[in-house]
């Protein structure tokens, strides 16, 4: 927790002065222009929000803040700014642990309770039109229908964010978003608008890790983590607080692509994840994820290394274990994706009593936008009363009167409280929210606590967690979003950040970016802890799935194809709960070598082989080895480290592939039930990352 003794100085009007947070600030020189808000007042600090002291919340007075995320939050119409993207379903929550000793929130009130939800996906940078499997950060927010309202853990798939104080948003997503000039890139951050943002911000290293990583590629909904971010805080019906951080954690486990299946998947169907997640719903395979909570107190928080209200900054489940509490199912599909999907409005200020904030000053800002953005998004302020917004466990009596689209029909002459008819709701002091009663103290200054400053160190701890083949994934994501950047000075910042973080990694990205001198690392608020131990959680490689479940087997089959072999092969997929696709040559139907037709359900032309988690290669007597779209079918799958199950009939195709004498571990050998169960066994283990090396010689 930060120390209010200590506090970071008012920054100075300096050129390229560098505060204790580590942020490069910019500011007028004589006779310069100065940044000013919309009404010509010139702004003293861009960087943090007013606030009650160091560690104290956000103020409402702060006019500069509130008219810069005003004016964001309207940029457009009628899609989300961010997030516009997304992909909704409805489900329920089911409470396997009961906190009533530290939380009166009524999910948790007694084990085997069901609440009803709905959960929204989304990305974060691109349009409506973008393509699924773009880089990018997911959203995952979840809206609550309790009997005590409603309440939305609005996250998303990682724990942490670029920066520390919401008034930095605007500029984050403007530098994110495409080129106001070229319009331009849509659904990337690879371009200099971004990374020049970024490498001014110091703060935002931790994030960029997870950024490179292939949590930002995943392959569906239903194998990524959700976060709630932020420090929350659970309190009982006595008053007591206890700090909280929400995680999802998905019964599926985790699991990502890899960058070139990606970009081919977003050709093959850039609606990759809305279909996976509706294909699993129609056929009945709800996606669950466990909700687990890091629970601690002010004495931890006052002994933790970092700042557990910084939002760039994670627990590992090392230091605090995450207990789970509840499980999400999601069984049911939107009837209307417009009235559901885009309509539903989540806002992190949505809370129930049992659950209250924390003085995170992102948090805090977030809190004081939302409603804006639902005003300009869905046209004025009854948008509570559109249904997948409504509250469905309890009633709702206000006396909120008019305003577009209001479809209350108040009867009689009260429409204020307190009033002398006995008429209407009163406020109830005993069954209300009632805010958590914490002191708050401090002067009035834009500042941020030197709590705040180490930026580096955790970056580092999430780098080092990784394995090796993750590590590699990191280096060539940030090589190839850097390449895209035509100005070098952006590049070899960046780079000098890296030095911060793994010497090697700088090294490496330096290399392939083509510095001929590695770049001197800025000054440092606070230097790196180079004694943080790697987080076991931080890896997807390191906690494969123990089944093939949910996953997709394609089956590439010609005419005469073994039928007994596919039998074989869907009845061991089946058995863990996955897909088989059958894809050939002609979609109407192949033939068997028991002269059986047998359905087809891809044609070879529109199923590369990006679209499916394993393959299996077992053609006929009609020869694929002349055929391209076969040869890109088992050279990619063969690049992607995808396991790969073949009969001797594949051998051909195999050799036209350029893949003769390059087996290995990762491609089995198929004749008959025993063989299909053992390969099948085998793709639980996601991929055969071992290839990996092998390729780069």
């Amino acid at each position: 927790m930060a120390d209010p003794t200590k506090q970071t100085p008012h920054f100075e009007p300096l050129i390229s002065k560098t505060g204790s947070g580590g942020e490069v600030h910019q500011h007028a020189t004589e006779g310069g222009d100065r940044l000013t808000t919309a009404q010509g007042v010139v702004v003293a600090d861009n960087q943090n929000s007013l606030r009650a002291g160091a560690p104290g919340p956000t103020l409402m007075e702060d006019f500069v803040l509130r008219e810069k995320i005003f004016h964001f939050d309207h940029e457009r119409i009628p899609e989300r700014v961010v997030h516009a993207r997304g992909y909704g379903a409805h489900g329920t929550f089911t409470c396997t642990r009961a906190l009533g000793d530290v939380t009166r929130a009524a999910p948790f009130a007694r084990e085997g309770l069901e609440t009803e939800v709905f959960v929204r996906f989304s990305t974060v940078a691109g349009s409506k039109g973008s393509p699924d499997l773009a880089r990018d950060v997911r959203g995952f927010s979840v809206k609550f229908y309790t009997s005590e309202g409603n309440w939305d853990i609005v996250g998303n798939n990682i724990p942490v964010f670029f920066i520390q104080d919401a008034i930095k948003f605007p500029d984050l997503v403007h530098a994110l978003k495409p080129a106001p000039d070229r319009g331009f890139p849509q659904a990337q951050s690879a371009h200099d608008n971004f990374w020049d943002f970024i490498s001014l911000t110091p703060e935002a290293m931790h994030m960029v890790m997870w950024q490179m990583s292939d949590r930002t590629i995943p392959r569906s909904f239903t194998t990524m983590e959700g976060f709630g971010v932020h420090t929350f805080r659970f309190v009982n019906t006595e008053g007591v607080s206890t700090f909280v951080k929400f995680h999802w954690k998905p019964r599926m486990g985790l699991q990502s692509v890899v960058w070139d299946e990606a970009v081919k998947s977003n050709g093959a169907d850039p609606d990759r994840h809305r279909r996976d997640l509706w294909d699993a719903i129609d056929r009945g395979d709800s996606p669950q994820w466990d909700l687990g909570v890091q629970m601690f107190d002010q004495n931890f928080a006052d002994s933790f290394a970092f700042d557990v209200l910084d939002p760039t900054k994670i627990i590992p489940e090392e230091d605090c274990a995450v207990e789970l509490v509840g499980t999400l199912t999601l069984n049911r599909a939107v009837d209307n994706f417009f009235a559901e999907t885009e309509q539903v409005a989540f806002c992190t200020a949505n809370v129930i009593p049992g659950i209250d904030f924390t003085d995170d000053p992102l948090l805090q800002g977030r809190n004081f936008s939302y409603l804006d953005t639902q005003l300009k998004r869905l046209g004025g302020p009854n948008f509570t009363k559109l249904p997948v917004n409504a509250p469905k466990g309890c009633p709702v009596s206000t006396y909120q009167q008019d305003g577009h689209m209001q479809t209350d029909a108040r009867k009689g002459r009260v429409n204020y409280e307190p009033n002398g008819w006995g008429e209407g709701p009163r406020a109830h002091p005993l069954e209300g929210y009632v805010s958590y009663k914490q002191p708050v103290t401090g002067d009035k200054l834009r500042l941020r606590p030197e709590s705040f400053a180490d930026h580096y160190s955790q970056a580092r701890q999430f780098y080092i967690s990784q394995t090796a083949s993750e590590q590699g994934h990191i280096l060539a994501a940030l090589v190839f979003e850097l390449s895209k950047c035509k100005e070098a000075a952006i590049r070899e910042r960046m780079v000098a950040h890296l030095m911060h973080i793994d010497t090697e990694l700088a090294e490496g990205a330096a290399e392939k970016l083509g510095l001929t001198d590695m770049p001197k690392p800025p000054p440092a608020a606070q230097p790196t802890q180079m004694d943080l131990k790697p987080s076991r959680a931080l890896s997807i490689q390191s906690r494969p799935p123990d089944s093939f479940k949910g996953r997709i087997l394609g089956v590439l089959i010609s005419d005469g194809f073994d039928g007994g072999l596919l039998m074989a092969l869907t009845c061991a997929v089946e058995d863990e709960g996955g897909v088989v696709r059958v894809i050939a040559p002609k979609i109407g139907g192949t033939m068997c070598n028991n002269d059986h037709l047998h359905p087809v359900t891809d044609q070879l032309g529109g199923a590369p082989s990006v679209l499916f988690d394993a393959v299996a290669l077992i053609p006929g007597t009609q020869n694929l080895a002349l055929s391209p779209a076969a040869i890109d079918f088992v050279q990619d799958a063969h690049a992607h480290c995808k396991h790969i199950g073949w009969s001797e009939t594949a051998l051909d195709l195999i050799a036209a592939s350029g893949l003769d004498g390059a087996q290995d571990d990762g491609m089995h050998a198929l004749s008959d039930a025993a063989s299909a169960e053992a390969f099948v066994t085998a793709c639980r283990s996601l991929r055969f990352w071992d290839r990996e090396a092998m390729l780069a010689v």
